[in-house]
C-alpha cells in the first residue's frame, strides 16, 4: 500500500529583479510504502526541500498530484496523521521544552492528562528529560533539533516527514536519531526524510531516491542502487621480497601499494585478475593476511548520479 504517492510533480520559481524563472522540481514521481523508511538525497539546490514543502501543502505545485494516506494534498485530511520537521524551524525562545510541546499537543486536541504523559515520554525519548525548565533560547542547535523531532511526534502520527533531521547533531545525536527511526519503523510508522549524511541514509533506509536539478534520476532499494561491482581489491600481506614486488608491478597494471608497520597492502584496480595475483603471492610463500573487495557505497552512487545529470540551469521565458 502506497502511503505517499507523488506523480509528475513540477514547480517553477521566479527569482531576482528580472524575475528569472527557474525549474526547481520537474516531473518528480515516487511512492512510499507503509512501514517503509524512504530517503531523498541530492546536492544542495536539487529540489529536496521544495518537494517536501509541496508534500506538506506549504508550497503549491504547478503540475502534478500528491496523496498522503489516500488523501489529496493540500487538505486537512492529508495533514491530520502526519508529523513534520522542517529543515529550518522557528521556536518560541522564551518557552521551556515542556511548554513548547504542550502547546503543540493542545493544537492536536490532546487531553490534559495525556498531554503531560506524552510530553514527558517524548522529552525522554529525544534525550531532553534533563532540560526541563530551561528556555529554548538557551538550547544549542543540536538540542533544538531534538525538540523539533519531539514536536513532529507529539500526535503519534502514522507518517513522519523529516527534512534534514540529523543536521546540527554530533555523532551521538545522529545515532540517537537513527535508533529512534528504527524504533518508529518497528512500531509500523512510515518515515520519509532527506539528508546530506549519506552513511546514515545507507544505515537507515529501505529505499532511496536520488534527485539532481529537480529530477529523480534513480529510485529503489539500496541493494539495487549500490552497484555490486568491485571497484578495487586490497590484499594485505606480510613482507614481500623486492624481486617479487617488481614482477607484480610489471604484470599488473596500475597496481597500488601501501606499507605500514612491516606489512604491505596491494591495491588492485577493478579489472585485475585477483586469483592470478594471489597465485603469485602464495607460490612465493608470502603470507596473505586479508583480501578485502572495495565496493561502491551510497556516497559513490550520489556523486556519480549528480555528475552524470548536472546540466546548465534552464530558464523559462
Amino acid at each position: 500500500m502506497s502511503v505517499i504517492k507523488v506523480t509528475n510533480l513540477a514547480k517553477t520559481f521566479s527569482l531576482g529583479f528580472r524575475r528569472k524563472r527557474v525549474l526547481a522540481v520537474r516531473s518528480v514521481s515516487f511512492s512510499v510504502e507503509k512501514g517503509e523508511v524512504f530517503g531523498l538525497i541530492g546536492p544542495n539546490g536539487a529540489g529536496k526541500t521544495t518537494t517536501i514543502k509541496m508534500m506538506m501543502g506549504l508550497v503549491s505545485q504547478d503540475h502534478g498530484t500528491i496523496d498522503i494516506l489516500g488523501k489529496p494534498v493540500p487538505s486537512l485530511e492529508s495533514r491530520s496523521k502526519v508529523g513534520y520537521l522542517p529543515e529550518i524551524s522557528y521556536y518560541y525562545d522564551y518557552l521551556k521544552p515542556e511548554e513548547f510541546l504542550d502547546f503543540y499537543a493542545r493544537l492536536f486536541g490532546i487531553p490534559a492528562k495525556a498531554r503531560k504523559r506524552r510530553v514527558d515520554e517524548l522529552l525522554d525519548k529525544v534525550g531532553l528529560a534533563n532540560a526541563k525548565g530551561k528556555q529554548l533560547r538557551k538550547f544549542s542547535k543540536g538540542m533544538l533539533q531534538r525538540i523539533g523531532l519531539a514536536q513532529a511526534l507529539i500526535a503519534d502520527p502514522e507518517v513522519i516527514v523529516l527534512d534534514e533531521p540529523q543536521s546540527g547533531l554530533d555523532p551521538i545525536g545522529r545515532k540517537d536519531v537513527a535508533d529512534l527511526i528504527d524504533e518508529l519503523k518497528a512500531a509500523g510508522k512510515t518515515i520519509f526524510f532527506s539528508s546530506h549524511i549519506l552513511p546514515d541514509v545507507e544505515r537507515i533506509c529501505d529505499r532511496v531516491a536520488v534527485i539532481v536539478e529537480g529530477k529523480i534520476v534513480d529510485v529503489g532499494p539500496l541493494n539495487r542502487l549500490l552497484n555490486p561491482r568491485t571497484l578495487s581489491t586490497e590484499i594485505a600481506t606480510s613482507l614481500v621480497p623486492e624481486d617479487l614486488a617488481e614482477k607484480l608491478r610489471a604484470d599488473f597494471q596500475n597496481l597500488g601499494e601501501k606499507q605500514h608497520d612491516g606489512l604491505r597492502t596491494f591495491v588492485l584496480p577493478e579489472s585485475s585478475d585477483v586469483s592470478a595475483f594471489l597465485t603469485h603471492l602464495l607460490g612465493a610463500n608470502v603470507e596473505v593476511l586479508s583480501v578485502v573487495p572495495q565496493r561502491e557505497n551510497l556516497e559513490d552512487v550520489f556523486v556519480r548520479e549528480a555528475l552524470a545529470n548536472t546540466q546548465p540551469n534552464e530558464e523559462q521565458p
